[in-house]
Parts: structure tokens; sequence; C-alpha cells
């Protein structure tokens, strides 16, 4: 390795030192900073020969692009290589220095991902002898533009090969995609441009990801915070979070983008599925027959779900909803491939067993998962053409499967006295018995216009009543929603629900939603029409909205975005204060909301601790504590302009305030209280008594 490093130290000095001269002094920073100039005449040549090329390959192009971008961006906050002129003293540096780092080289991953579609489309062309030069033109370009982020010497020559392959690699893949494309635009044009749709969406979340406002949401950081300590379950989910988080962290990174890749991936395989689940329920309603029919309800349904508020913010937010949207889509395919067709045909004992392990998988991820055992039970029961399967041995099977890919929870449950049952309990409110409180009803009804969209709400609910009555197979649909629906309705007469507990049974009511809009569609008014358009677009404003909300200036008591930034900036000044404490220090909190952003905003990921001074129980009771860091240093965090907390008082030598006020256009986003503490003397720790 230390002879590769040498070799590649110099060659760099070589094209750096050696080659250097005030010709090319002036022309490499040319190339290196205007490299589309230089692919110009090659757009040129497209317009002259055909011009419906000319738009094919620059969209091919700018998707080749996106994805070779967004690969070296990864690459290089994984890798982490120091750029030469960091390391080489004596290097020459003709352009600006910039702040990321060295390998792969983004110019040289573009520029090949960008000529290689370009020779794809070229070899298409029918001028032989042009078609030569220019496809000989734009590989020289190619390699020059690689070649001269050396000589400008902000990369080593291995950055620029690396960085070439990958390009390359990406040019193929997106070509491959191309072809396909092209053979599905043929054949099924709606699934075609639903493809289109997604990739578009999902770059641009992971462009949003990437620079837009949000830091990770308090529970996105404590479900890293999970992924690095791995376990059977925890105190208030199961482990399939932490685990699709730890993954996601291997191949992408202790970062934002790399925690919330999984959401993108999720809504998009989501959307997919719900477009044939739509497809295919919508052939068993009159007038359905055709494909094409079956597919524009299918593309709706898709499209709604990446439109809709409760739906869209899960393509960015990797929290346990992410993955509930797919393992609950997964099952409600499987399981309608499984009763379709009952009792003409039966379906093979595998279908079924898939069945029970994406029912399983999702209760992993998020317990409402059990509601969808419940909706299934009852669609067999009121269904009397497919109530015979109770007798048969397969949906049992399928039931076996997800008790046994669900048992680690009970596992660890048993071995942590039941806590998470403790903790359920709690959030039920069961201990307070039968109480009615109108106005938490009002709240989540609220709350549901809200994220879905006042209009689609109404004819959400009009279209799975018609659903009922006209579907062939039962209400299939119906029975995916109603009792999901009905239960938190019912349960915010008695405590409180959040807005996004029901979400599951919403993937059904949106197929359901499709298919009435698409049979009703030519025989709706021209004012009906209007209104249906304007309450799917009042929908996406409001995403677009929860997405910038300073758009509309919300301060940040009406923006429920506002728990997702000025986080970093806590990170950042606790880092700076933590700098000047050694060695022995250890970071705290109170809550554990800001325990979680601690440790993934300060600088190094520290282990963090959130000290129990009378609230209920949380995952950071379970782990090992800071009670016995004696002699340490420490850093504690409080949301809010306050004073040290009683319980705090006498365990240190001293303790100093400051005060952070993070700011947003304007308006105080959030206030935390830091306090430096000298000399921790030890405390006992509290058991926690509240779940």
């Amino acid at each position: 390795m230390i002879h590769l490093q040498a070799i590649d130290r110099s060659l760099f000095l070589f094209f750096n030192h050696n080659l250097s001269s005030s010709f090319f002094d002036s022309v490499m920073p040319f190339i290196t900073d205007h490299v589309p100039y230089l692919l110009l005449p090659v757009v040129l040549f497209f317009l002259f020969k055909d011009r419906r090329v000319l738009i094919t390959s620059v969209i091919v192009s700018f998707i080749a692009l996106s994805l070779s971008d967004g690969i070296t961006g990864t690459l290089k906050n994984l890798i982490e290589r120091p750029r030469p002129f960091l390391t080489i003293k004596e290097a020459i540096v003709l352009v600006g220095r910039g702040g990321s780092y060295s390998m792969p080289s983004a110019h040289a991953s573009n520029v090949f991902s960008v000529v290689t579609v370009l020779c794809y489309f070229l070899g298409r062309l029918k001028d032989g002898f042009l078609r030569g030069v220019f496809i000989v033109y734009i590989l020289v370009v190619a390699v020059t533009v690689s070649l001269s982020r050396i000589y400008v010497g902000v990369h080593y020559p291995s950055d620029v090969i690396v960085g070439a392959f990958i390009g390359f690699g990406v040019g193929i893949f997106t070509v491959f995609g191309y072809g396909i494309f092209s053979k599905l635009q043929r054949q099924k044009r709606e699934f075609a441009v639903l493809l289109i749709i997604l990739t578009g969406l999902s770059v641009l979340r992971l462009y949003y990801i990437a620079e837009g406002p949000l830091d990770l949401s308090p529970d996105e950081a404590q479900y890293w915070d999970w992924s690095r300590n791995l376990a059977l379950s925890y105190y208030s989910k199961g482990p399939g979070i932490a685990y699709i988080i730890k993954l996601s962290t291997l191949l992408f990174g202790n970062t934002e983008i790399g925690i919330r890749v999984p959401a993108v991936v999720f809504l998009y395989l989501s959307s997919i599925i719900v477009f044939f689940i739509t497809s295919s329920i919508s052939s068993r309603f009159d007038s359905f027959e055709s494909l094409k029919r079956q597919h524009e309800a299918g593309l709706l349904a898709a499209l709604l779900l990446n439109t809709i508020p409760l739906f869209a913010t899960y393509g960015v937010v990797n929290t346990i909803d992410s993955p509930l949207i797919f393992f609950w889509s997964v099952a409600l395919g499987l399981f309608w491939v499984c009763v379709k067709d009952w009792p003409v045909k039966e379906t093979p004992s595998w279908n079924w067993i898939l069945l029970g392990v994406a029912i399983g998988l999702g209760v992993l991820v998020k317990y409402t998962m059990v509601f969808f055992v419940f909706s299934a039970f009852l669609y067999l029961l009121f269904n009397k053409d497919k109530r015979g399967l109770f007798l048969r041995i397969k949906p049992w099977l399928s039931l076996i499967f997800t008790a046994i890919v669900s048992s680690p929870i009970v596992i660890w449950n048993y071995q942590h006295n039941w806590v998470t049952l403790r903790h359920t309990a709690g959030q039920a409110h069961i201990n307070e018995g039968l109480v009615l409180r109108p106005e938490r009803f009002l709240e989540f009804l609220g709350s549901q216009l809200g994220v879905i969209g006042p209009v689609v709400f109404v004819f959400m609910i009009i279209a799975m009543i018609w659903v009922k009555r006209n579907n062939r197979d039962g209400g299939y649909l119906f029975w995916f929603f109603a009792p999901t629906f009905l239960f938190f309705l019912l349960k915010s007469l008695q405590g409180k629900v959040q807005a996004n507990w029901a979400l599951p049974c919403y993937i059904s009511a949106l197929i359901g939603l499709s298919i009435y809009a698409v049979f009703f569609w030519r025989n709706w008014s021209r004012k009906l029409k209007a209104t249906f358009a304007v309450g799917i677009a009042l929908s996406l404003i409001i995403t677009v909205v929860a997405h910038y909300p300073f758009l509309i200036r919300l301060k940040p008591k009406f923006d429920p975005s506002a728990r997702l930034r000025g986080w970093h900036q806590l990170g950042q000044e606790v880092s700076r204060i933590a700098r000047k404490l050694g060695d022995r220090y250890f970071i705290f909190s109170d809550r554990y909301q800001v325990t979680a952003e601690l440790a993934f905003y300060v600088s190094g990921n520290p282990r963090t601790y959130c000290v129990n001074l009378g609230r209920r129980m949380n995952q950071y009771d379970l782990w090992p504590g800071f009670h016995q860091l004696r002699g340490y240093n420490a850093i504690f965090v409080k949301i809010g302009k306050s004073s040290l907390p009683e319980k705090l008082k006498g365990v240190f030598d001293s303790c100093e305030r400051s005060v952070l006020t993070v700011t947003e256009h304007g308006y105080v986003l959030r206030t935390y209280s830091i306090f430096v503490c000298r000399n921790f003397h030890g405390m006992k720790r509290q058991v926690p008594n509240r779940f």
C-alpha cells in the first residue's frame, strides 16, 4: 500500500510539476472549469442530425450525471482522503481548493458518465464518418478533463482513475436502464411514465437530503444510535429500523444521507408495488377490462402516494413509517395474490409463507403492522366466498411464519421484564381508564385533514364507501382501511393519537380513491373534476411547504418541520466546548431527543447519556450510564433557558451555564442551556417508575 501511495505521489508531481508550462497553466484551468463548453459541439451535432435524439441524450446524460455525482460524493465522505495540496507542500494549485475530499474525482466520474451516454447515442446515428470523429473527440475530452484535475493540483492520479471507472460504469448502467425503459414505453406506457417520475423524484429527494434545510429528526437520531448498539429489540420499537440504518450507514457512512437513503428506496419500491396492486384489483371492477384503464388507476395511486404529505414526508425522513409503508404494501399485494382466485384456484404455499415473512418484518419495524392481521381476519370472516380459507392450513402457516420472524421482540421483552408492553400501555393511556376527551377527537380529525389534504380526505372516505358496495371481492380495500382507521378514530376520544398512527390504512384508501376517480372521471362535471384536481394540488402544496416552510415564513410553533432544524448548530457548539475539556468528559441531557441529536452532531459521534430526573423510561435507561465516571468533567444540555436541575446540584464541583439561541429567518428556532461541569462526584442511578 505504501509503495502504491509513493507511485501515486510521484505521478501527481510529474503532471503537476514536470509538465508545468505557461501554456498548460492557462489551458488546464479553463478545461477543468468549462466542461459543458467542450461538449457543446456534440450537442450541436445532435441538433443538426436529429432533435429527438438530442432531447433523449440530454435527459439520459442528466440522469447518469446525477447518479455519478451522488456516488462519488458518498464515496468521498466514506474514504475521507485529503486533497494532495494538503499533504504535498510543493503542490501547485491553479483553481479553487474547495472543501470536499479527494477520492474519487467527481470531475472524472461525471464527465465519463456523460461521455459514455453520448457515445451510445452517437453510435445510433447513421453518418459513420462524422459519428466516429465525434466519438473520438468526446473520449479525448473525457481524458483531458480528468488529467486536468491532476495538473491543477486538486486530485491524485488514482482519484481520477477510480472516478473514470465509476463514471463509465454508471454510464453503462444508465444506458442499460434506458433500453429497458424504451421497451416498457412501447408496451406499458403508464408504467414507463411512473418510472421516469419516480426516478426524478428520487434524485430530487437525495439532493434535498444532502443540501436541504432539515437536520435529522430526534427519532431518526435515536434509531441511528440504536444501530450502534444492535439488539433483538428495543424499549419502544422493534429492531427493524436499527438494522436498516446499520446496513445503510455501512454503505454510505454515518451521515444524514447515509441514514435517509432507505426512505428514498422504500417509497420508490412502495410506489411500484402500489401501481401493480391497483392495476390488479381494479380489474375486478366494472369498466376496467382494458389493461390501459387498469394502469391509469395504478399510475394515479402511485403518484398520490408521492404527493400526499403523510407519505411524501417518509420519502425523505427515515423513521419507522418509511419501511412500514413498504412492508404493508408488500403484504397487501401478497395477500391479494393469495385470496383473489380462491376458491376457483389455490395459490402455492410459498406465497403464503412470503406473506407471513412480510408481515413479520413489518412487525419488527412497527407494531401497527399487527392491524394487517386483524384486517385480513375480518376480510375472510365477512366474505362468505373466502371464509373457507380458515379451514385450510396455508393461512395458518403464514401466521406461524409471522410469529417466527417477529419472535426477537418477544425474546427480548422476556429478558427485559416486558418493558415494551408497559410502554405501550402508557402510550395508550390504559391506566387512565375510560375518559372521554372530545377535543382529542377533533384534534385527530384535524390532523388527518392536514396530513392527507382536506379535499382528498373527503374524496377518500366517499371512495371507500363506494368500494365496499361495488367491489366483487367483498370490499378487499375497505377491510384494510376501515378497522385501523376506526380504531384510532375511537381511540382519539380517550387520549392523544399522533397524526401518523393511522398511516398504513391510507394505502388501501389511496388505491380505492384512484379506482373511484378513474371510474367516474368521464361522468364528473367540470366543477367536480376541478374540485378533485384542486384537492390534489392543495395536498401537493402542503407537501412542498412541509419541505420548504420558509416559502410562507411559518413561525416555528406552527411549523412541524421546525423540530428537524437547529440541531447541527447545537452539535457544533458542544463540539467547540468539548475540545477545551480534554479527554475525560462525558455529554448528557435529560431528554432522549437531545441525547440522540448530540450523539450524531457532536464531532466524533461520542456516546452520550440521558439522565433520569423523573421522566418516563427510554432506551438509554437500559444501556450503561455515566453514574460511576467519578472525576470526569461533563457537558449537560437542556432545552430552554433554565437553571441547573436540583438533582444535579452538588454532584459536580461547579457548573457554568451558557445559552445558545438558534434563529432562523428572524424567528427563534430553539434555545439551549449548556452547562460545563467540573469534576463529577458520582451519583445514584434513578430507576424509572413511568413507562
